[in-house]
């Protein structure tokens, strides 16, 4: 009977074209003088041919920093340094809800908390069996309940980008402290900012609020960034300028089989690379072109770099090639295991993940 009233409440008062999201890359850029520069692109065929891969060693700790040799740190964004989770999707959709003008619509922590477990965080699944659930606005035909969903993860989507700018996603306590003490040990650290649920613009405005000071000692790993990687310039094929470059490199692109698999291992090691494709899905594929191009920044190799994760994904990308991963648990992963991980913390601080925990254990 309540089900059946709150369906009949659920009207489309205001409905509104939907809109794209905008995906403008936000102006949040990485500089380090402690750092090698990524090796660019070559510019005309002759110097393509000259290509070679920067040295794969951490720099230097500054005078007075203690960080053993060959230890980066790698950040993820969502989950890791906010909680996105938590504070900013279900707030984000109970405002879409409300710009739509759906009055019988508003998610509480243990409404947000049931739907992500029974459609595993699948965003689209919840709103459907939310809706299900109460019934769906009365003026909505059966046949466009698909573009309503898509709709309202449109207008979530942008609420979410004016929330992720405010004060009210705050960043995870104790995250700028660990920044801060890594930085002091001479520990090179690269946030990636690449392969975040909601685009590359959210998670940028979250790193903004680490302040411009912090951010221009890091190394900001966003698209472009990869794209311009050795790694990303020979696996995904950007701007490579040669003819046998580019030969070789869609025989990268294309290889599927065991034996391709041998020859872009062949093509790979004469750059001193190691190449592992076709055997994910093209999520996971992004994640470890963007874990490898943010070993490139920070000057590392892949088994120098602890990456500090928040997702299943991250981990299980970080495990096949070799890169030493911790999880920091959020509200979304707070009773996920994580066989592969190398440790779990519920977030940043003394009882939990500090750099003096990392210096005093080598994981390889």
């Amino acid at each position: 009977m309540a089900a059946a009233a709150a369906a009949a409440r659920c009207l489309m008062l205001r409905p509104s074209p939907p809109t794209e999201a905008t995906k403008t890359p936000s102006s949040v850029h990485a500089s380090s003088s402690a750092t090698p520069l990524p090796l660019r692109a070559a510019a005309s065929p002759s110097s393509a041919r000259r290509l070679r891969p920067m040295p794969l060693r951490c720099s230097s700790p500054p005078s007075g920093g203690s960080a053993e040799p060959g230890l980066a740190v790698l950040l993820e964004v969502e989950g890791v340094l906010a909680d996105v989770y938590r504070f900013g999707y279900r707030q984000a959709f109970n405002v879409a809800f409300q710009n739509l003008g759906l009055d019988c619509a508003n998610w509480t922590e243990p409404i947000y908390a049931d739907l992500v477990r029974k459609s595993s965080g699948d965003e689209e699944r919840m709103l459907v069996l939310f809706f299900d659930r109460i019934g769906w606005p009365t003026s909505l035909p059966t046949s466009e309940k698909g573009s309503f969903t898509k709709r309202v993860l449109s207008e979530k989507l942008k609420a979410l980008e004016k929330l992720s700018a405010s004060d009210d996603l705050p960043l995870r306590p104790g995250v700028e402290k660990f920044i801060d003490d890594a930085l002091s040990e001479g520990v090179p650290v690269a946030i990636l900012a690449t392969y975040g649920r909601n685009g590359e613009k959210i998670s940028r405005s979250i790193v903004e609020k680490l302040g411009p000071e912090r951010t221009s000692k890091l190394n900001i790993v966003g698209k472009d960034e990869v794209e311009r990687s050795l790694y990303g310039q020979l696996v995904l094929g950007e701007g490579v300028a040669s003819s046998l470059d580019e030969q070789l490199t869609k025989e990268v692109q294309k290889a599927a089989s065991a034996e391709k698999q041998r020859i872009a291992e062949e093509v790979a090691s004469l750059l001193k690379l190691s190449v592992d494709i076709n055997t994910a899905s093209k999520s996971s594929e992004k994640i470890i072109a963007t874990l490898r191009a943010g070993a490139e920044y920070v000057g590392c190799n892949v088994q120098n770099c602890i990456l500090v994760a928040g997702s299943q994904p991250s981990v299980i990308a970080a495990e096949r090639i070799g890169m030493p991963c911790i999880v920091v648990r959020s509200s979304l992963t707070a009773r996920a295991e994580f066989h592969s991980a190398k440790a779990v913390m519920d977030g940043f601080g003394d009882t939990d993940l500090t750099v003096s925990k990392l210096l005093s254990k080598r994981w390889s």
